[in-house]
C-alpha cells in the first residue's frame, strides 16, 4: 500500500474513532438528562455514586486489553502471522471472561459492604449489584473492539458504541418507568453492553475471523501463558494511566458519597459532567499532536516541534478559556437547561470545576507531546501521584466545605498535574511556553465575562451570552493583535465550507486582518 493509501486509512480511521466517541459522549448526556428528570435527586444520586465505581470496576476486569489487541493484532498481520493474531484474540478472550466473571461476583458480594459500610446509604445494594450484570458483558465486548481496530475497521466499532448507547438509553427508561429505580437505571447499561456484544459478536465472526486460518498445532499451555504475560506487558500500564484519570473525575463524587447525602451526590455528578465538555476539544488536539511531535522528533527537527508545541497550546487555551468563562458564570441556567431545575444546588461546584477541567485540557496534550517524543510513562507517574493528592484533599475539604471542597481539591490537582507535566515537557523539548499569546487570551477572556455577569441567570441570559460572547471575544482579541497571519490562512482556507455563513467569515477575516500580526 502506498503512502497516500496508508494516509487515507489513518484519516479515515481516525475520523470514525472521532465518531465513535461522540457517539459516548452524546449518549451520556442523553442518559443523564433523562433520568435526572424521570429520578428525583435521591435517585439520580444513588445512579451517579454508582456509575464511577462501574468504571472503575470494568478498567479493574479489562486491564487495558483493548489497545494491547489493537496494537498486537496489527502487527503481527503487518508481518503476515495470522496465526499469531487469532492466537491473541482468544488467549484475550479467555482471560477477560474470567475476569470479568471474578469482578462480577466479586462486586455483587462486596455491594452490600460497599453501600452500608464505606457509603452508609443501604439503598446503594442494588444498584452496586447490576454493576456486577454489567462487567462480563463489557469486556468481551473490550475484545472484540480491540480486533476491530487492529483490523482498521472502526466502522465496526463506531456500530457496536451506538447500538450500545441506544440499548442503554431505551431499556433504562423503561425499566425505570416499571418501578426498578436507581437499579434499572444501572441495568439499562448492562443491556446496552449485552446488545453490544452480541453486535460485535456477529460482525467479528462474519468479517475478521474469517482472515484467520486455521493452526497447524495447537499451542500449549506454557506458551499461551508467555502469550499473555506479553499481552498484559503491555496493557497494565494503560490500565493503571485510565484508574488514575477516574481517580482525577471520579474520586470528589465517591467522597461525597461518603460524608454527604445522596441529593448532593446528584448535584455534583450533574455539574460534573458539563465541566468536562472542555475536554472533547483537547482530546481532538491531543489525538493529532502525538504523531505530529513523534514524526518531528523522528525528523529530529526542532522548529517543526516548537511549532507543533506552541501552536497546540495556543488553539487549546483560545478555544477552550473563553468557554470555561462562559460555563463558569451560567452555571445555572445551565445545569437547569441540560438537567432539571431541581440540580442547580450544583452551580458553585460547577463554577470551580470547569477551570480544573481547563488546566487538565493542558495535561492532556502535554501527556501527548512526551508520549509521542518517546516518554509514553511520564503522564502515567503523574497521574499516579496526583490521583493521591487528590484523595487525600478530598477527604480533608469534603468533610469540611461540601461540594465547593471536591471541586477545588479537583481544581487544585488538575492545576498541580499541568504545572508538572508543563515544566517536564519544557525540560524534554526545550520548547517555551507562548506565555504572550495565554496572557492574551487570559485578558480577552475577562473582558468578554464582564457584560455577561450583568445579564441575568436565565434562559433568555444565556441565550444572549452564547450570541455576543464570541462577538466581543474576536473584537478584543483582534484588537489587541492576538490573532496571527497564520490563523487568518486557516480561517480562508476552510471559509468556503461554511455555505451561507462564507459571507459573514470574510467580514471577519477582512476585519482581523488590520490588525493581525
Amino acid at each position: 500500500m502506498g503512502n497516500s493509501g496508508k494516509n487515507s486509512k489513518i484519516l479515515k480511521g481516525s475520523l470514525l474513532m472521532m465518531v465513535s466517541y461522540l457517539f459516548f459522549r452524546a449518549g451520556g448526556y442523553i442518559y443523564r438528562a433523562i433520568l435526572t428528570r424521570m429520578l428525583e435527586p435521591a435517585g439520580y444520586g444513588l445512579v451517579g455514586l454508582t456509575l464511577p465505581l462501574q468504571g472503575i470496576f470494568q478498567s479493574l476486569s479489562s486491564v487495558g486489553f483493548q489497545p494491547a489487541i489493537a496494537k498486537f493484532v496489527a502487527q503481527h498481520n503487518a508481518v503476515n502471522e495470522e496465526d499469531i493474531s487469532r492466537q491473541v484474540i482468544i488467549t484475550s478472550l479467555k482471560f477477560m471472561m474470567i475476569s470479568g466473571t471474578l469482578i462480577g461476583l466479586l462486586i455483587f458480594f462486596s455491594a452490600d459492604w460497599i453501600a452500608n459500610f464505606y457509603f452508609h446509604k443501604p439503598a446503594m445494594v442494588y444498584p452496586l449489584q447490576a454493576v456486577s450484570l454489567i462487567t462480563p458483558f463489557s469486556v468481551i465486548v473490550s475484545v472484540f473492539r480491540g480486533s476491530f481496530q487492529g483490523f482498521f475497521k472502526m466502522e465496526f466499532i463506531v456500530a457496536s458504541r451506538a447500538v450500545e448507547q441506544i440499548g442503554m438509553i431505551s431499556i433504562a427508561v423503561i425499566l425505570v418507568s416499571i418501578g426498578f429505580y436507581a437499579a434499572g437505571a444501572v441495568l439499562g447499561t448492562g443491556f446496552g453492553f449485552m446488545a453490544s456484544a452480541i453486535v460485535s459478536f456477529i460482525l467479528f465472526k462474519k468479517y475478521i475471523w474469517v482472515h484467520f486460518p486455521q493452526p497447524a498445532t495447537k499451542i500449549s499451555f506454557k506458551d499461551e501463558l508467555i502469550l499473555l504475560k506479553t499481552i498484559l506487558t503491555f496493557s497494565i500500564p494503560i490500565a493503571i494511566t485510565g484508574l488514575s484519570e477516574m481517580g482525577i473525575y471520579d474520586v470528589g463524587p465517591l467522597v461525597i458519597g461518603r460524608y454527604l447525602t445522596v441529593e448532593d451526590a446528584a448535584y455534583y455528578t450533574t455539574a460534573d459532567p458539563i465541566a468536562r465538555l472542555p475536554l472533547i476539544i483537547s482530546l481532538s488536539v491531543a489525538a493529532v499532536i502525538l504523531p505530529a511531535a513523534s514524526e518531528a522528533a523522528s525528523l529530529k527537527d526542532k522548529k517543526l516541534l516548537e511549532t507543533y508545541i506552541t501552536q497546540s497550546y495556543r488553539y487549546v487555551v483560545l478555544l477552550v478559556l473563553p468557554i470555561c468563562v462562559g460555563i463558569a458564570i451560567f452555571a445555572r441556567p445551565l445545569l437547569s437547561l441540560l438537567f432539571d431545575p431541581k440540580y442547580i444546588f450544583g452551580a458553585p461546584a460547577l463554577s470551580i470545576l470547569v477551570f480544573g477541567m481547563t488546566f487538565y485540557t493542558l495535561f492532556m496534550v502535554s501527556s501527548s507531546i512526551v508520549q509521542g517524543i518517546g516518554y509514553p510513562r511520564l503522564p502515567m507517574y503523574i497521574m499516579l501521584v496526583g490521583t493521591a493528592i487528590n484523595i487525600g484533599l478530598n477527604f480533608l475539604m469534603v468533610p469540611l466545605y461540601g461540594l465547593i471542597g471536591a471541586a477545588v481539591a479537583t481544581t487544585i490537582v488538575t492545576f498541580l498535574i499541568m504545572t508538572a507535566i508543563l515544566w517536564k515537557t519544557i525540560q524534554l523539548t526545550g520548547v517555551g511556553l507562548p506565555y504572550i499569546d495565554f496572557a492574551k487570551i487570559g485578558f480577552t477572556s475577562i473582558i468578554m465575562g464582564l457584560p455577561l455577569i450583568l445579564l441575568p441567570q436565565t434562559y433568555i441570559g444565556l441565550f444572549v451570552a452564547i450570541i455576543i460572547s464570541p462577538i466581543i471575544f474576536t473584537i478584543v482579541f483582534a484588537v489587541i493583535g492576538g490573532f496571527t497571519k497564520r490563523d487568518l490562512r486557516m480561517l480562508q482556507r476552510y471559509g468556503n465550507k461554511f455555505g451561507p455563513l462564507s459571507g459573514v467569515l470574510e467580514i471577519i477575516v477582512k476585519f482581523i486582518e488590520r490588525f493581525a500580526k
